[in-house]
């Protein structure tokens, strides 16, 4: 069992940024991948990042590449995520979530991460 607590939502201007942060307790295993997703009320989850644990490979969504950056610092078990020129449709509560037995390409399927920490609020004003 792994638990999850994100933090380092709040509110910005459009073009500001933000670290998120994901800390985790347990047991984090080799083939684990740590994900980033968020979700705006009536709409589904969807995926931003995720990172291999041991490899440190990372998967960006398209709408956030270039913008976004996921990290992880295994000695801390933390795992980060870096946005920049934040836009408004930014906004969301962002989810921390594990995939127990990644691929080297960590990836984008909701389906395949099994914990979830309790999401942070990202807000980016126009």
């Amino acid at each position: 069992q792994v638990q999850l607590v994100e933090s380092g939502g709040g509110l910005v201007q459009a073009g500001g940024s933000l670290r998120l942060s994901c800390a985790a307790s347990g047991r984090i295993f080799s083939t684990y991948a740590m994900g980033w997703f968020r979700q705006v009320p009536g709409k589904e989850r969807e995926f931003v990042a995720a990172i291999h644990w041991s490899h440190g490979s990372t998967y960006h969504a398209n709408s956030v590449k270039g913008r976004f950056a996921v990290s992880r610092d295994t000695a801390k078990n933390m795992v980060y995520l870096q946005m920049n020129s934040l836009k408004p449709e930014d906004t969301a509560v962002y989810y921390c979530a594990v995939d127990r037995n990644s691929g080297v390409v960590p990836t984008h399927l909701l389906t395949r991460y099994t914990y979830w920490g309790q999401g942070t609020q990202v807000t980016v004003s126009s």
